[in-house]
């Protein structure tokens, strides 16, 4: 037992040394956000120690909000998160690059956790990929077979079970041409795909999707230099 003991010890610690460059972290204990943060039609509030995600009701879009850093390749997102209540459908840790213009609003990929799944996908080369007008087909649901059996290749859906008014920990984790996720320390899928290898992810968001999800304990980490 305690050599098991001591291997998940050392796991844990192997674990968390892959990315040990601490680039910004928030445990939301100030009051309201700090400045570094930045928001996109967001009702988002800092209160009581944690960030409560709100989408307006009039807002044609889910709050954003977002963290800039120098831009790299290989980054580690960790968040406390809680669904509230079943008014809470599902969140999105975003990763970006504002500066490159392949993609819509420069998304380069993501993953969505909702209570009964986690999805990651491909942004740069799939659905919001600007080359030859995919992304404008698309929203026009105009696109071909080929296309639409092209951009199923490009996401995951991976079944999940996350409870109701309990803090979960995700931990999100882009290396080369895979994003993985890990929920409360276990295994909550992994996706390879092209575009994901983007050298400058350099904004990082939370996307709530519409309300009832609040985070606590945000940090974006980089791997050894």
């Amino acid at each position: 037992m305690k050599t098991l003991l001591a291997l998940a010890l050392l796991s844990t610690a192997a674990f968390a040394a892959d990315y040990p460059r601490v680039l910004f972290s928030d445990d939301f204990n100030a009051e309201g956000f700090s400045n570094a943060w930045g928001h996109y039609k967001s009702a988002s509030i800092v209160k009581d120690g944690v960030l409560v995600g709100t989408t307006a009701t009039t807002s044609d879009h889910s709050a954003v909000d977002h963290i800039r850093i120098t831009g790299e390749r290989d980054l580690e997102v960790s968040v406390k998160f809680r669904f509230v209540s079943d008014k809470a459908k599902s969140f999105n840790v975003w990763f970006d690059d504002k500066n490159y213009k392949g993609s819509h609003a420069g998304h380069i990929c993501q993953t969505t956790i909702s209570p009964t799944s986690v999805n990651l996908s491909d942004a740069k080369t799939g659905g919001f990929n600007l080359t030859n007008g995919l992304y404008d087909r698309k929203k026009a649901n105009q696109l071909t077979d080929d296309e639409k059996k092209m951009l199923a290749t490009k996401a995951k859906r991976v079944p999940a079970k996350i409870s109701l008014g309990e803090w979960h920990t995700l931990v999100v984790q882009t290396h080369g041409d895979e994003i993985t996720v890990t929920i409360d320390g276990k295994d909550a899928g992994s996706f390879k795909s092209a575009g994901i290898n983007h050298d400058t992810k350099s904004l990082i968001s939370l996307t709530t999707n519409a309300v009832d999800v609040e985070y606590d304990d945000f940090s974006i980490k980089g791997v050894a230099k």
